[in-house]
């Protein structure tokens, strides 16, 4: 595989952490910079980590990830996007006045960047039937997802703030609409496949 290639790939594989990142971004009151690296580096790490898993697993389990890895991608997001929702009304019933989060627990964090990352796996699985370098490419879709990731959590800092406790609320469903959105392009596969 190309150098070109490789980072096509690492982009198109980075866009759903982006807009992930960027409603983790949103959610927060004014992220440090400390936090922002932390959010693109779980992202990066766990998206360069799901290839090699993929490539691990090999051929012969393929066909099994393929098939689940959308509704896992999807239950995880919707799960996220729902806590996300009901988090925004129950703070706004509460407490009117409290401060929002400046920091995203490490749970939610993983969670999402390994619901955004599950599509890695299975290209891992496909790499596996080609003669690729899985550590660079691995490595190169890591880097980027957590250079897309930083800049993503950078636009959710200002966006977050003109939103306001809408913010959290407003994530959820974009959550739940890229959940939506994976489990739509894998059943659109599938369809013109039958």
């Amino acid at each position: 595989m190309s150098f070109y290639a490789t980072l096509i790939l690492a982009l198109a594989l980075s866009m759903d952490a982006f807009a992930v990142a960027i409603c983790k971004g949103a959610v927060l009151h004014k992220p440090r910079f400390k936090e922002i690296l932390r959010t693109g580096f779980i992202f990066g790490f766990i998206e360069a980590l799901t290839p090699i898993i993929g490539w691990s697993i090999g051929i012969l389990a393929s066909q099994y990830v393929v098939r689940w890895d959308h509704w896992i991608a999807f239950a995880l997001l919707f799960i996220l996007g729902a806590r996300m929702i009901w988090q925004g009304f129950k703070n706004q019933e509460e407490n009117k006045n409290c401060e929002q989060p400046s920091r995203n627990s490490s749970m939610s964090l993983v969670l999402s960047a390994i619901a955004t990352s599950l599509d890695a796996m299975a290209i891992g699985l496909g790499l596996a039937f080609l003669q690729v370098d899985i550590m660079h490419t691995a490595m190169t879709i890591g880097l980027m997802t957590m250079v897309m990731a930083t800049i993503g959590m950078m636009i959710g800092r200002y966006v977050g703030p003109l939103l306001g406790k809408k913010a959290e609320i407003i994530g959820g469903i974009v959550l739940i609409g890229i959940g939506f959105n994976i489990l739509l392009e894998h059943l659109e596969l599938f369809i013109y496949a039958a």
